[in-house]
């Protein structure tokens, strides 16, 4: 990587870093999520014109709705869990809901943050299921780890390094999900090769991220939000189409969901790795 992409990812891992302290310093429940969510990856802009800094992640101002993180869980989903998990929810989706997890299925969460899809996908695959999270911030996995703890949930585990590079061996899982995350890698070509690697064939991805209308170009997404706000580092839907294609997925969509910025859109990603 080049000294920009060494400082943005060093921005990355610092935001979160700090977020994961706000939880488990937090006063309350509601101080901590009404703190964490003004800083989470895809909240939104207080309004259409705000600037780079005031934009998803950027400060104050960002407005905090259902539409984003904690939000987008049920009641019996948020029910199920340490309110840590959920007061760390950074994400724009519900991957959960994409991935359609079943029973017995090995599942690898990109970026799992506080463990919330982590722990919520070890429920969905029960005890003959298995659930993998992957981050790169030491105070996030040591948030996870806690939440796992709390929820007594014993077919999880938490393993340091990044999305560009995967601590598991080929074909290890069956689904691989991800909330808000792969618009923050520096190598987004490298995260779909290794999400096509750790898949088993036939296996699949369900992911929420932030994703261009294909109108806009890097300079106008820039302009949108910040890098570490998860908008000027999204990609369009025709090259995430195009990057799963090259990684070697089949049958890939790309559906906006609901708008995060001008032209910049909540998206539910799915793609197939083929059988043979």
């Amino acid at each position: 990587m080049g000294a920009t992409d060494d400082a943005l990812v060093d921005e990355v891992r610092r935001r979160y870093a700090e977020a994961a302290v706000k939880v488990r310093a937090g006063a309350s429940n509601t101080l901590i999520l009404e703190a964490t969510e003004a800083d989470s990856c895809c909240s939104p802009a207080a309004s259409p014109t705000d600037s780079a800094t005031d934009s998803c992640c950027g400060g104050p101002a960002a407005e905090v709705d259902n539409a984003f993180g904690a939000g987008l869980y049920s009641a019996d989903e948020a029910a199920a869990l340490p309110a840590e998990a959920l007061a760390a929810s950074l994400g724009c989706g519900n991957p959960l809901m994409v991935a359609a997890l079943n029973p017995g299925e090995k599942v690898l969460d990109l970026g799992s943050g506080g463990g919330i899809d982590v722990l919520l996908s070890a429920r969905r695959v029960g005890p003959t299921g298995f659930a993998y999270g992957v981050d790169m911030t030491d105070e996030m996995l040591d948030l996870a780890r806690a939440n796992a703890e709390k929820a007594e949930a014993q077919n999880v585990e938490f393993l340091k390094g990044t999305i560009e590079d995967v601590p598991l061996p080929d074909s290890a899982v069956d689904v691989v999900i991800s909330n808000c995350v792969i618009n923050l890698s520096v190598d987004k070509p490298k995260v779909l090769s290794e999400m096509f690697r750790v898949l088993a064939p036939g296996g699949r991805i369900g992911i929420s991220d932030v994703v261009a209308e294909d109108h806009l170009t890097s300079a106008d997404r820039a302009e949108r939000g910040s890098y570490v706000g998860c908008i000027a580092g999204a990609l369009s839907r025709t090259e995430y189409l195009d990057g799963l294609a090259a990684a070697g997925f089949v049958d890939a969509e790309v559906e906006f969901t609901h708008e995060a910025a001008a032209g910049m859109h909540s998206a539910i990603i799915r793609a197939v790795k083929p059988s043979a």
